[in-house]
């Protein structure tokens, strides 16, 4: 009889083991809906880059190990240490290091694009080439600071769009999700911006109206929040690789967020906009639960004189 109970015992252990770990389940929110409310920071995810590094050419995220990618942390550490004199620019300097939240991050992982699965941002489309010479063309030989215009969005204070202001930088790298029935809020610390998204199937707004930060709808599906959103302008541009790609008014972006612990939610994305790039792409990356991370107040437009100075800065110059 032991050895039989010894051996159910142990097919049940081996049966589980073969099913992998057990997903986290998070509590329910009194109307039924997974609970992902809290104050969230990707401030450690910062230094990773967008896509596949070439030192890693022919390997999978797979296939760097816990050592390989502590070895990488390390470095990039150092690198924004190193850094750290030039933040502020050549004649200003950098404020002390506890202004800035990239120091030190621990990193999740080597890279983000999971898909496709070489690691690499597809080609951009044609259109988008066009565009992008078109503008350039309709510049000609102005400068960059001929006028307000002339500026980004995030210059100007206006919005940094939703990849841009949740991917992570030096500073205002918290969220704070809000749930009521029928609906989740992201608030953001950069730029302060608040998405709300509705939990229904109702219809979208008219395709001729668009906006900095789409049209959202969302849903479960299990304990993942699901967000799907259109009718976007062409007026923001995706963060990546260190630098803005304006996207079309096509652009439709469908987030995933599922919290895998206690205290981390996996927030994954995937662009279509065929516009701008031959075919989807997905990235992902860590949010961490962290009520010492505050949505703090962003005050960019009270006493900022930084569009009015790097106008006059530039007539200044054109006159000298």
């Amino acid at each position: 009889m032991r050895a039989l109970a010894f051996m159910i015992a142990l097919t049940a252990t081996v049966t589980l083991a073969a099913q992998g770990p057990a997903k986290y389940v998070p509590v329910k929110t009194a109307w039924g809906d997974p609970d992902l409310q809290g104050t969230y920071t990707d401030k450690d995810e910062n230094g990773i880059p967008m896509e596949k590094p070439n030192q890693f050419q022919g390997k999978t995220l797979a296939d760097v190990d816990d050592s390989e990618l502590a070895d990488i942390v390390r470095e990039r550490q150092q690198r924004a240490a190193a850094s750290a004199a030039g933040i502020g620019g050549a004649d200003t300097g950098a404020g002390p290091v506890h202004w800035y939240e990239h120091y030190d991050a621990k990193n999740s992982r080597p890279w983000l694009v999971i898909d496709p699965p070489d690691g690499r941002i597809p080609a951009q489309a044609p259109a988008a080439q066009q565009r992008q010479a078109a503008r350039a063309a309709a510049r000609g030989a102005r400068g960059n600071a001929d006028s307000y215009e002339d500026r980004s969005l995030y210059d100007r204070c206006i919005t940094r769009g939703i990849v841009g202001s949740m991917l992570p930088v030096i500073y205002g790298n918290s969220f704070q999700f809000v749930q009521g029935p029928g609906y989740v809020a992201i608030r953001y610390e950069m730029i302060h911006e608040t998405r709300v998204v509705p939990l229904t199937s109702r219809p979208r707004i008219g395709s001729k109206l668009h906006a900095f930060m789409g049209d959202p709808r969302g849903h479960f599906e299990g304990n993942t929040l699901v967000v799907e959103t259109t009718n976007f302008t062409d007026r923001t541009a995706l963060g990546v690789n260190g630098g803005g790609v304006p996207h079309s008014d096509k652009l439709r972006l469908v987030e995933r967020f599922t919290p895998v612990s206690r205290t981390a939610m996996e927030w994954k994305v995937t662009v279509e906009d065929s516009d701008t790039w031959v075919k989807p792409w997905t990235f992902a990356l860590t949010l961490t639960k962290d009520p010492g991370q505050p949505v703090f107040e962003y005050a960019c437009h009270e006493g900022n004189y930084a569009i009015k100075n790097i106008l006059s800065a530039a007539r200044a110059e054109e006159k000298k």
